[in-house]
């Protein structure tokens, strides 16, 4: 199993609390932070640490200590400007690993420009779909967190259709944490252990580089 590292999260939208409770449930060191005190209070019990702050004032974010950090993910909404220089800020830091969340593809060349390892742009296609396609069919998208982590997204298998996750047991069986289901248009963000799989659901899931890189080889044999 891959060594806890410690994960800064920017921006606590839907995408970002989702990416920060995932970590943690994984055993990683979360901190989190946003302007919004409401959000900052709704997520501290679910990370290691929270942290009400602008995240553009350079001095208040370098009281952080982020050089300690392996990987930031910045995933502040709306405003494009923030992003970038958030971005750019966590680079000159020194933090080893950046993901960004980009609204355009404009947006994702500069930010990439300015140092973002990988870009995803959730808005393309409701929340953690990216342009990294692999080989299996059944696997539909991939979200590179870090070198030792990745978000992916993928077809539920046919053995799993009408099975609760509690009698999955993903996480035992194949060391995957579930963070969303799509059922048709609708997305069920951090889904309860009752939820009935189908076969057209849509799992998005996280887990260690090595135990995704199993399941695309048990989808790749059902194609």
């Amino acid at each position: 199993m891959a060594k806890s590292k410690q994960f800064v999260v920017i921006g606590l939208g839907r995408f970002g609390e989702s990416v920060a409770k995932t970590l943690y449930g994984l055993g990683h060191d979360v901190l989190a932070v946003d302007m919004d005190e409401d959000m900052v209070q709704e997520i501290s019990d679910s990370v290691t640490h929270a942290v009400q702050m602008d995240a553009t004032d350079e001095s208040a974010l370098r009281t952080l200590g982020l050089r300690n950090f392996d990987v930031a993910v910045v995933t502040i909404g709306s405003n494009i400007q923030a992003s970038v220089m958030v971005t750019l800020l966590v680079k000159e830091l020194g933090v080893k690993y950046i993901i960004a969340k980009g609204q355009s593809d404009l947006h994702a060349k500069v930010l990439y420009k300015i140092g973002a390892d990988r870009v995803v742009l959730p808005e393309k296609d409701m929340g953690v779909r990216v342009a990294h396609n692999l080989v299996s069919a059944s696997i539909l998208d991939y979200i590179e967190l870090s070198p030792d982590y990745s978000i992916m997204e993928m077809k539920a298998l046919a053995e799993w259709n009408g099975k609760t996750l509690t009698e999955l047991k993903l996480r035992s069986k194949y060391g995957i944490n579930v963070m969303a289901i799509k059922k048709n248009d609708d997305i069920n963000i951090s889904p309860s252990a009752e939820e009935v799989i189908s076969t057209e659901d849509i799992i998005v899931a996280i887990g260690s580089a090595e135990d995704l890189a199993k399941i695309e080889e048990i989808m790749s044999k059902q194609k």
